[in-house]
């Protein structure tokens, strides 16, 4: 039997990220900058979702001079899938009735 865990916050934050300009090819660093994670947290999360086949990831081909070529990574159509999932599955949690509300009506 597979198992399907919910993915992290940090990695939600990561896919949303991403699907915002699905067919763009974005470096981790930049990624790390925008969802405030640190490489320590932000790499493990791109190497996953890669080897699942969620992200593509690449070389750059025309590095800036004096720097070495970096990854680029952009969401395959199954990332997309599970962007717009987990999207929809977090999008309902702001309006959900807070702890305290729910008390009262147990």
């Amino acid at each position: 039997m597979t198992r399907t865990r919910r993915p992290s916050p940090q990695t939600v934050a990561v896919l949303a990220a991403l699907a915002a300009d699905p067919a763009a090819w974005r470096y981790g660093y930049e990624l790390g900058q925008q969802v405030g994670l640190k490489a320590g947290s932000l790499y493990p999360i791109l190497i996953r979702l890669s080897d699942r086949g969620l992200l593509e990831a690449t070389w750059e081909t025309d590095p800036s001079p004096g720097r070495p070529p970096r990854h680029l990574y952009r969401l395959t159509t199954a990332g997309a899938q599970l962007a717009g999932e987990t999207s929809r599955a977090t999008a309902p949690a702001a309006t959900a009735p807070r702890r305290a509300e729910l008390r009262g009506a147990w």
